[in-house]
C-alpha cells in the first residue's frame, strides 16, 4: 500500500511510519516542518505528487491548555487541516483516516462513550477536534474518524512516559485519581489505523485498548510497579486541585460499537499494553519524539 502519513514526528505518527514500513508499505511521512496541513495549496500539491492510496492524519495541536489561549491555531491545525487533507484525498481517490479524541465528550456520562453518544466538548481543543471530524466528513464521505484517548508509548512526551522518567530521576510523583479513561498504546493504535485504511469503511471508530477503563493514578501505579519502581511514592490528587486553564472530561472512557462488525479483533488489554510499553522503554536507544 502507498501511504502518506502526516504528523510523523509525533508519537503515533512515528509508530505508524515504523509499522507500515515493516508491513511492506511504501510510506511518505511528513512532520510539521515538511508539510503544514493548514496550507491548502501545499497539501493539494503534495497529494498530487505522491498519489497515495491511503492518507493517515496524525498531525494535531494537542496541548489542551495552550489551545485555550490560542484558539485560532487549534482551529487551523485540528479542524482546517483535516478538511484540507480530506479534500486533497478526494482528488487522488485515496482512503482518508484522521485521529480525533475522547475530549469531544463532556465526561458527564457514567460508563463508556460509544458512537451513539452525542459529542459535547467542553474545551477549545475538544471543539476544534470535533469540528475537524465534521469538516473532513463533509469534504470527503470516504473519511474514517478514529477517536482515541490516554495515548501512551515509548519515545514520546505523554503522561506515562513522563511518570516513568520522573520515577527514574527520583522526583515527586502525582497523578489524578478522579478522572477516568481508556488507555491506548501508540503501537497498537498505529496497527489499527493501518487496518482501517485497508478496510476502507467510512465512519467513526473508537480505538482503545481493552479493559474497563482506569484513572490516571491507577494507570501510573501499574506502569511504576511493572517498571520495578513501586508506587508508594505516587500521590493521588483531585483533578480540580490543578486549576488548569482547560476543562477536561472527568470520564472519557470509549468503546466501539462497530469494530467487530467489520471483522476487527479487540486490541490487547491496557494492562498488557503497559507491560509492552515498559519493556520497550527499557530498550537502549529509544529516541524521543516531539
Amino acid at each position: 500500500m502507498r501511504v502518506l502519513v502526516t504528523g510523523a514526528g509525533g508519537l503515533v505518527g512515528g509508530a505508524l511510519t515504523e509499522h507500515s514500513r515493516a508491513a511492506g508499505d511504501e510510506v511518505f511521512n511528513y512532520d510539521r516542518q515538511a508539510l503544514d496541513i493548514t496550507n491548502r495549496e501545499l497539501v493539494k500539491s503534495t497529494m498530487l505528487a505522491v498519489k497515495p492510496q491511503a492518507v493517515i492524519n496524525c498531525a494535531a495541536f494537542t496541548d489542551v491548555d495552550r489551545c485555550e489561549f490560542d484558539p485560532e491555531r487549534a482551529q487551523a491545525a485540528n479542524a482546517v487541516g483535516p478538511e484540507n487533507l480530506a479534500d486533497a484525498s478526494r482528488l487522488v481517490n485515496a482512503t482518508f483516516v484522521t485521529i480525533s479524541t475522547d475530549y469531544v465528550f463532556d465526561g458527564r456520562k457514567e460508563g463508556f462513550y460509544t458512537q451513539d453518544d452525542d459529542p459535547n466538548p467542553i474545551s477549545v481543543y475538544g471543539r476544534s477536534k470535533l469540528d475537524g471530524e465534521r469538516r473532513a466528513q463533509l469534504a470527503y464521505p470516504r473519511t474514517i474518524v478514529v477517536r482515541s484517548g490516554f495515548i501512551f508509548g515509548p519515545g514520546g512526551r505523554n503522561f506515562l512516559s513522563t511518570i516513568v522518567d520522573r520515577a527514574r530521576r527520583g522526583e515527586t510523583l502525582k497523578a489524578i485519581g478522579d478522572a477516568y479513561g481508556t488507555p491506548t498504546f501508540a503501537r497498537h493504535l498505529a496497527a489499527r489505523l493501518r487496518e482501517l485504511a485497508q478496510l476502507d469503511v467510512p465512519g467513526v471508530f473508537h480505538v482503545v485498548n481493552e479493559g474497563a477503563g482506569v484513572s490516571y493514578e491507577e494507570f501510573a501505579r501499574k506502569a511504576l510497579d511493572r517498571a520495578g519502581f513501586g508506587s508508594g511514592e505516587l500521590q493521588g490528587i483531585e483533578m480540580d486541585s490543578l486549576n488548569r486553564p482547560a476543562p477536561r472530561p472527568r470520564n472519557s472512557r470509549l468503546k466501539c460499537l462497530v469494530s467487530g462488525t467489520v471483522g476487527l479483533s479487540p486490541l490487547p488489554s491496557w494492562e498488557q499494553a503497559v507491560e509492552e510499553f515498559v519493556e520497550a522503554s527499557a530498550q537502549p536507544g529509544t529516541a524521543q519524539r516531539a
